[in-house]
């Protein structure tokens, strides 16, 4: 068993961590801890109770350099890269769940704030499964992507070689709550979210940039990336529909033969041949995917779980591939939504 540790566990994608280490066969949950500490982890997810019970610690490095092997970071950005830093240099494996790994430096400054890791940006993998597999097998440092990233990407980089680079991404996103985190704000009150939807941070949102450097250095093509999330009155689950237009020379690709051919080794993305919906993914590591066009537009549609697959899991595949295990081992994939 190789003991792992989670600091952050206060937190929605903290606790579905827990839920699935706390049952996998090949790593010992043997450290929770948050910035502050001094609690137990049923106390702070009632959930919890009768299943674990666990003393959650203020974050301490000699603490946990000591009790694990490998650490998933559940934190804000700016929150994980002082702690990662330190793990790394201590030889700990690290599965960073923020944005302070994920991009290059220019952009993430750009975007968010001042680097303090700059030494160690450069070896980070980022964690999409199916295009890094095998660097992320190789890694100390996994970053893993942002949900909205997640499944924009899975969806749309099979077909990038077909479109016209000139022609801007249009892409259309909705999240449930959750993805907001725990810390209250008027958008995330239950009167204002209630029986309504609304778009925020329109075409400023920061997983804008994510996305355009994502397809730049997959693709080499370096597209303008128009994205607009929505808020939606669920608990969980995420919607992509992204707009694009073919080249002339591809109008008669079939865009579900694609997305097949793409994927045709990958267990954990689901091929559509109708649009897409959040229930038959939440609670599952599952992406699923529908596209179709019309003349030269293009339509793709992909769901996931904003928690899991956008987060938690998505950590645990790559965890599982850094330490040698199947990519599979204690991953959900039923839904639990009728």
């Amino acid at each position: 068993m190789i003991k792992v540790g989670i600091v952050g566990a206060s937190g929605y994608t903290g606790l579905e961590l827990v839920k699935m280490l706390i049952n996998h066969s090949g790593f010992e949950l043997s450290y929770l801890a948050t910035t502050s500490g001094d609690t137990l982890i049923e106390e702070l997810h009632p959930s919890l109770v009768g299943v674990v019970s666990a003393e959650v610690e203020k974050v301490d490095i000699a603490t946990v350099a000591s009790s694990c092997e490998l650490v998933f970071l559940a934190l804000p950005h700016k929150a994980s890269m002082g702690i990662a830093k330190e793990l790394i240099e201590q030889g700990i494996k690290v599965v960073d769940l923020s944005a302070d790994y994920r991009l290059d430096l220019e952009t993430y400054q750009a975007h968010y704030c001042e680097h303090e890791d700059k030494e160690h940006l450069d070896m980070a993998v980022y964690g999409l499964i199916e295009l890094y597999r095998e660097e992320i097998k190789k890694a100390s440092l996994v970053a893993g992507p942002g949900c909205y990233p997640t499944a924009t990407l899975l969806g749309i980089l099979p077909f990038i070689p077909y479109m016209q680079a000139d022609s801007p991404l249009f892409v259309d996103a909705k999240s449930g709550v959750s993805g907001a985190g725990k810390k209250l704000s008027q958008t995330a009150h239950f009167v204002t979210i209630n029986d309504n939807i609304f778009a925020y941070n329109p075409l400023k949102h920061r997983h804008a940039p994510e996305i355009k450097e994502k397809i730049q250095k997959v693709c080499g093509v370096e597209m303008s990336v128009n994205f607009v999330p929505h808020l939606i009155p669920a608990t969980r689950g995420e919607l992509v529909s992204v707009y694009g237009t073919l080249k002339e020379e591809f109008l008669d690709i079939d865009p579900l033969q694609i997305l097949q051919e793409y994927y045709k080794d990958d267990k954990f993305i689901r091929i559509r041949t109708k649009p897409v919906d959040i229930k038959s993914t939440a609670g599952t590591h599952f992406c699923d995917i529908f596209a179709m066009k019309n003349g030269n537009g293009l339509f793709v549609n992909s769901a996931i779980d904003n928690l899991l697959r956008g987060a938690s899991s998505q950590a645990l595949v790559a965890a599982n591939l850094m330490c040698g295990y199947d990519e599979g081992l204690g991953i959900p994939v039923i839904s639990y939504v009728p």
